[in-house]
């Protein structure tokens, strides 16, 4: 496995997305799961073969054919990629980046205080 890209595209986070809810699948398999209008076979396929040498997805040899795997957890892309929003639009701030969603309404004072109570939590076992 070589060494993980930190950034992915909309499209191969498109196909990890697909990876993690329905499991290992054929690129022919992907296909259907698009909208349309949906991409070529050969575009789905070398945007598989990307995430591989990028480490987030494996393969195992079935037939003449590959079907593809998550190696990365869920997690782990979640983090990087909330990591870079905050970086890239809250100026490293996820202070920011919480204040926008309250402003924006996509978070509820309810859901906020939960929020709050977590870290407090998390902070008595530290």
């Amino acid at each position: 496995m070589r060494t993980r890209s930190k950034k992915l595209t909309e499209k191969e986070a498109q196909i990890m997305s697909m990876l993690w809810e329905r499991g290992p699948m054929f690129v022919r398999e992907m296909l259907p799961l698009y909208d349309e209008p949906r991409p070529h076979f050969n575009t789905v396929s070398t945007t598989v073969r990307i995430l591989e040498d990028k480490g987030y997805v494996g393969h195992k040899a079935v037939g003449g054919s590959h079907r593809y795997f998550a190696a990365a957890r869920p997690e782990e892309f979640r983090e990087r990629s909330l990591a870079q929003v905050v970086k890239s639009y809250f100026n490293n701030s996820y202070a920011s980046a919480v204040s926008a969603l309250v402003e924006e309404e996509k978070i509820s004072v309810d859901e906020l205080k939960r929020i709050i109570e977590m870290v407090e939590q998390n902070s008595k076992k530290s």
